[in-house]
């Protein structure tokens, strides 16, 4: 009686697994989807010029300052080179090459930052971790003037939301 009831049991989770192995393979891949628009589709522009550069910088660290957020901040040009760089009184050190890198991340891919942390942390979208340049933290953000991408800037020292509206207040000064 025990051997029937179990063998009863074991077929029953059987057929429940592969009844839910199956509703997943149904399921829809976001990654499948075809847009008709290719998206983050911004033409490079000439690069920024060093005076626009600081003055992104100087209205980042305006808001900065305001909040007593110590920061790194950093700008690069439409081809991902540094252009200019403040570091704030007190800002923590690691903070000067993620500055750097949220820039470049922002530039080469012609998005916000912020785009990547999402991406993982609330679509699961693993895959980012393998493209070269990325990172997957909010802060940097493309200089876009006239619909052309000039440059980026990267803001880091503080949390992630913190580095982003520090960001969006240096970018503001080219929108």
């Amino acid at each position: 009686m025990r051997i029937r009831v179990l063998t009863i049991v074991m077929v029953g989770a059987a057929l429940l697994l592969a009844g839910e192995i199956r509703a997943q393979a149904q399921q829809p891949n976001p990654l499948d989807t075809v847009p008709d628009v290719m998206p983050f589709d911004v033409p490079y522009g000439s690069p920024i010029v060093l005076e626009r550069a600081k003055a992104v910088i100087a209205a980042a660290e305006a808001e900065a300052l305001k909040h007593n957020w110590k920061m790194n901040i950093a700008v690069v040009d439409s081809g991902g080179n540094l252009v200019a760089f403040e570091r704030m009184d007190g800002a923590q050190l690691a903070s000067v090459a993620v500055s750097e890198h949220k820039a470049r991340a922002a530039v080469t891919y012609r998005r916000e930052t912020k785009v990547f942390e999402n991406g993982i942390q609330l679509n699961n979208f693993y895959y980012i971790v393998t493209l070269d340049g990325v990172i997957a933290s909010r802060g940097g953000i493309p200089l876009v003037e006239n619909g052309k991408l000039i440059g980026a800037i990267g803001c880091s020292g503080g949390t992630g939301s913190q580095d982003e509206v520090v960001a969006k207040v240096g970018a503001a000064v080219i929108k």
